[in-house]
C-alpha cells in the first residue's frame, strides 16, 4: 500500500472499485484506505472514485452515499470468471488505451463462429473444448501455458477461468501459469501444453522445445494471435471451451460451491480478533517456522513425501509481492518441479483465493500446498472498520489453510517469522534436497 502510495499523484488518480458482488473484503477495504487519502489532499474525493458491481449491491450504494463519479453496473447473469468482456474488463481496457471497438469485433468474429449451428469440426471453441475435456479424462489434465512475451499476462486470466468453472466435485483442470519450460524428463504423462504467440514476437526458439515434448508424445495446443486485439477473439473462444468442457468433466461450469467455506473461516478468525495466521487451526508439524531448521526440514521432507504421480504443488505466498521475492518463489517452484516431476503453480494472496482457490478446495485431491505467510513489518488500518490490512490478510490465511484441512488437503503452512528474504532462501536450499 505505502508502495502504491509512494508511486501515484492523489490529486490526479481514478481508483476503479470493481466487485461483482460489492462486498469482496479486499476491495472495500482499498476503497475505504484511499477515499480516506484523497480526502486529505481534495474537498471532492468522489470524483475520483468509479464503481463497477452488479445492480443493487451493497457496492452502489456505498457509492451513491460517497457521491461517486460514476456506478457502472454489469449484467448479473454474466459470471466473474467470464466478464472479461464486460464492463469490468472493457472500462480499465479503454482508459489504458485498448481500441475496445475492435476488441468487440473480434471476439464477435468468434461468436459467429462458435455459435451452435457451426459444426464441431468447424467450431473453434469446441475444438478446444474437446481438447481439454477429453485430455483431461485421459489424464493429461494439468494444462500447461508458454506465451510469446507480448501475450505473457493472458493465462492469469485463463487460470481462474479454468480453475474456478472446472474444479468442483473432486474433479477439475489444473492450469498452469508462469512455470518455464524444461526438459521433457521434468514432465509426466498429466501434462498437456498451449503455446499462446502473437505474430511479431520472436517464439522460434520456444517452438523447437515445444517440438522436442510433441516428439515424446506430449499434446501440444498452438493459437497464433495476429494483433493483441486478437486476445478479444481468445477471451470468447476460451468461455466457450471451458464452459462446454463441463459437459465432458461431468460439472456445471458457472458455480463455485467450495468458494464460501475459506470465506466463512476467515470471517470467523475476523471475529475472534487479530491472530497470527498459524495460532490455531493446525495438528502436529503442519505449521512450521522457517527459523527452526531442523525441525522444519523434518516436516518439509514428511510433506514432500506425501507426493504422488498425477499430483500438483501450489505455492501460496500471503506476502507482499516484489520482483526480488517472484524471482526467490520461483527458484522453490522450479526446485520443487524438478524434484518431484509434478506440475508447479504459483499465486499470491490473497488474489489467488478468487481465482484458483475452488480448485483447490473442490477439485481432484491431488494438490499439495505450500503456504508461506509472515508479519507486516508495518501495519496499516482499514478506515472505519476496527481492523488492519494484516489482521485481514492473517485471516485470509488461516480460512484458506482451515478450509483446506478440512477438505483431507495435504497442507504445510511456513511462518517467515520477519525475515522474508531468509525465510524463502533456506526454504529453497531444503527443497533441493
Amino acid at each position: 500500500m505505502k508502495a502504491v502510495l509512494a508511486r501515484i499523484d492523489l490529486s490526479r488518480t481514478l481508483f476503479l472499485v470493481s466487485s461483482k458482488s460489492g462486498t469482496t473484503p479486499e476491495t472495500l477495504a482499498f476503497f475505504r484506505y484511499f477515499w480516506q487519502k484523497v480526502g486529505q489532499v481534495t474537498g471532492t474525493p468522489g470524483r475520483h472514485f468509479v464503481a463497477i458491481t452488479d445492480p443493487g449491491t451493497p457496492l452502489v450504494h456505498l457509492a451513491e452515499e460517497r457521491g461517486s463519479r460514476r456506478i457502472f453496473e454489469a449484467p448479473p447473469d454474466v459470471g466473474g470468471r467470464y466478464s472479461a468482456l464486460t464492463v469490468f474488463g472493457l472500462l480499465p481496457a479503454a482508459l489504458i488505451g485498448v481500441d475496445i471497438h475492435r476488441l468487440l469485433d473480434r471476439a464477435r468474429t468468434m461468436a459467429e463462429v462458435c455459435a451452435a449451428s457451426v459444426p464441431e469440426i468447424a467450431n473453434p471453441g469446441l475444438t478446444l473444448e474437446a481438447a481439454l475435456g477429453e485430455l483431461a479424462r485421459a489424464g493429461r489434465d494439468k494444462v500447461t501455458f508458454l506465451t510469446s512475451p507480448s501475450l505473457q499476462a493472458f493465462p492469469t486470466w485463463l487460470e481462474q477461468l479454468i480453475a474456478e468453472s472446472t474444479g468442483k466435485g473432486n474433479r477439475g483442470i489444473v492450469p498452469v501459469a508462469d512455470e518455464p519450460l524444461a526438459q521433457p524428463e521434468a514432465y509426466g504423462t498429466d501434462r498437456f501444453f498451449v503455446h499462446l504467440s502473437l505474430e511479431g514476437d520472436d517464439s522460434s526458439a520456444l517452438d523447437q522445445r515445444l517440438k522436442v515434448l510433441e516428439a515424446v508424445g506430449s499434446p501440444v495446443v498452438r493459437i497464433r494471435l495476429t494483433e493483441k486485439t486478437d486476445l478479444g477473439q481468445e477471451f470468447f473462444r476460451w468461455e466457450v471451451a471451458v464452459a462446454a468442457a463441463g459437459a465432458i468433466l461431468g460439472i456445471h461450469p458457472f458455480n463455485q460451491p467450495d468458494v464460501q467455506l475459506a470465506k466463512d473461516l476467515a470471517r470467523q478468525a475476523m471475529a475472534e480478533g487479530s491472530r497470527r495466521a498459524g495460532e490455531q487451526g493446525g495438528e502436529g508439524g503442519e505449521i512450521m517456522s522457517a527459523a527452526k531448521g531442523e525441525a522444519l526440514a523434518h516436516e518439509l521432507g514428511a510433506w514432500l513425501a506425501k507426493a504422488r504421480p498425477g499430483d500438483y504443488v501450489a505455492l501460496h505466498a500471503y506476502l507482499a509481492p516484489t520482483k526480488e521475492r517472484t524471482a526467490a518463489l520461483q527458484k522453490i517452484r522450479l526446485a520443487l518441479r524438478d524434484r518431484l516431476k509434478l506440475a508447479t503453480t504459483l499465486g499470491y494472496g490473497p488474489r489467488f483465493l478468487h481465482s484458483t482457490g475452488q480448485l483447490h478446495k473442490g477439485g481432484p485431491n491431488t494438490g499439495l500446498f505450500l503456504q508461506l505467510v509472515d508479519e507486516p513489518a508495518e501495519d496499516l488500518p482499514v478506515p472505519e472498520t476496527g481492523y488492519t490490512f494484516g489482521t485481514l490478510i492473517r485471516a485470509q490465511a488461516l480460512g484458506d489453510f482451515q478450509a483446506l484441512k478440512q477438505r483431507g488437503r495435504r497442507v504445510l503452512q511456513v511462518h517467515l517469522d520477519g525475515d522474508v528474504a531468509g525465510g524463502l532462501a533456506r526454504l529453497f536450499v531444503l527443497v533441493q534436497g
